[in-house]
């Protein structure tokens, strides 16, 4: 785990405002700009950019940053004899015309994404040396467009990166050789290693799932699978109290091995001054009242607690983002936050870190690390607030899922009704109970403890019941197999987001070298 000082340069606070083709990056300072240690500016930034519910929810992430390739290899006509190959892409007009065929197919596909995506030009590739020279441009994903070629350039292309989509044709353009002579000698599958040796090179295998036959929209889902992953990797989140992992203690160091999470580690000794201080604030304290009477008229907004709790849970929430902008970090969790900040803060976190996922912000409670990454991969995916919940035992094709933190922007656009009451343990603070729609496709994530098999399925909210639990839970109805699930009871934390994300969420999961099971049916 990395720990990092609380010195550093001070930024100008910004005030962002977003709509669909407007994205904000996480890396770097994080969201909101901001001070890097609580100051007059800082309290003067509170008042002046003030919580605003009104504010379009942001698409976060740094943009995934795409080369297309078209690769081609032209004839020379022969007298009596074979002199060219299968495929519509034989003379330089030819070649001319699938780049700028290819070229505005991906400008009518970044428009239609709803995630940071960044085509560059399409480069001509003939030989495996310009492969080896391409591989040493910044960009995350090869597009391979594999017109004709010999299998020594396709093996070239496709070792340019870890991460190689291949599209090829049949009816959208004038046909690919590739079409035809695309095999597992080129290609990985489930039951081959992901590299393979071959006789001309060491190439790191494309998987035949990284194959794209004419279809623009399964292109656009796997380079949104492939924007998540790579949001994933790297990212820093501030773990006040420190990490852990249910059931798992070496969940925190499995996260940081396997994707590259960086942990800043922040104490309760070092937190408490500085919540002491923010408190005793009168300019943000007056700020946190302004900001409870505009929540409370949200509609379908019910106040069932004390109204101070929830002018704490304001003040508490000015606080995390001033600790994600000082540690220039892109997620927030905490621990002990059923004990340690209940005294400090006079409230519960729940509430808290609610109103940070609804304003597209990434913040979870308890500090698990077996849930942590699932969770910030949904995140990335869905493009929405996701939920982490207790699980319960599977019984007639349903579970029930239930925590005292939960979004309520849960589409990404508007507040779903909720009663704030208290934290359901201590009957202290504020706690949203989120009433979710009834017929609401949702889909899960449950990794297997710390290990690299993680479980997805879909379900559907049949009932926002109040039973003895944590505030905000559903009862879900399984879509699948929900026998198999009896199997994986673990007492564990899942993740949940509305919609379905299933399908980009295995393709992922190969990618970031974990096993993937579905209870559910996908489709590609």
């Amino acid at each position: 785990m990395t720990r990092s000082n609380s010195s550093a340069l001070a930024h100008p606070h910004l005030t962002l405002t977003f709509n669909r083709r407007q994205f904000v990056s996480l890396t770097g300072l994080g969201l909101y700009g901001g001070l890097l240690r609580w100051s007059p500016a800082l309290r003067a930034a509170a008042v002046a950019e003030p919580w605003n519910p009104d504010k379009p929810f942001p698409v976060v992430g740094r943009k995934l940053r795409v080369q297309p390739v078209l690769m081609y290899s032209l004839p020379t006509r022969r007298e009596q004899t074979s002199w060219k190959s299968w495929g519509g892409i034989q003379t330089e007009a030819a070649v001319a015309e699938e780049i700028a065929r290819i070229a505005q197919e991906l400008n009518d596909l970044a428009q239609q994404a709803e995630f940071p995506l960044e085509f560059l030009p399409v480069a001509r590739v003939t030989t495996p040396e310009a492969a080896q020279e391409l591989a040493k441009s910044p960009y995350d994903v090869t597009l391979l467009y594999p017109s004709t070629g010999s299998g020594t350039l396709l093996r070239a292309c496709l070792a340019a990166r870890p991460d190689t989509l291949v599209f090829v044709r049949h009816r959208s353009g004038p046909v690919y050789y590739w079409y035809e002579a695309l095999s597992v000698r080129y290609l990985a599958t489930d039951a081959t290693p992901p590299i393979t040796t071959h006789a001309e090179t060491d190439t790191t295998l494309a998987h035949v799932e990284d194959v794209v036959v004419d279809d623009q929209a399964a292109l656009l889902w796997r380079l949104r699978a492939l924007f998540a992953v790579q949001n994933l990797r790297g990212t820093r989140i501030v773990a006040l109290g420190g990490p852990w992992g249910k059931y798992a203690p070496d969940a925190p160091q499995k996260a940081q091995e396997r994707f590259q999470l960086e942990i800043q580690d922040v104490s309760y000794e070092d937190f408490a001054p500085r919540l002491k201080r923010a408190r005793a604030d009168r300019d943000l304290a007056a700020a946190a009242e302004r900001w409870v009477d505009r929540y409370l008229a949200l509609p379908g907004t019910r106040l069932e607690t004390e109204r101070p709790f929830v002018t704490n849970a304001f003040v508490l929430y000015r606080v995390f983002k001033d600790l994600m902008a000082e540690h220039r970090a892109q997620a927030f969790t905490i621990k002990s936050c059923m004990g340690t900040i209940i005294p400090m803060a006079e409230t519960t976190a729940c509430l808290t870190l609610g109103l940070l996922n609804d304003e597209g912000l990434i913040a979870f409670c308890e500090s698990d690390f077996v849930i942590i990454p699932a969770g910030l991969l949904l995140r990335f995916l869905a493009a929405k607030p996701v939920f982490l919940h207790n699980s319960t035992f599977p019984h007639q094709a349903t579970v029930t899922c239930a925590h005292c933190t939960c979004p309520r922007r849960l589409d990404g656009r508007t507040y779903e009704p909720a009663r704030i009451v208290t934290h359901y343990e201590s009957e202290y603070g504020a706690a949203p109970k989120v009433e979710m729609p009834i017929g609401q496709q949702v889909t899960f994530i449950n990794p297997e403890y710390s290990t690299t098999r993680w479980l997805g399925f879909r379900g559907t909210i049949r009932a926002n019941p109040f039973y003895d639990i944590c505030r905000s839970q559903q009862d879900v109805e399984i879509e699948g197999n929900w026998r198999q699930l009896l199997g994986e009871v673990r007492d564990s934390h899942w993740m949940m987001c509305y919609g379905d994300c299933l399908r980009e969420a295995g393709y992922a999961a190969r990618k970031l070298g974990l096993q993937w099971v579905s209870l559910s049916s996908t489709s590609a």
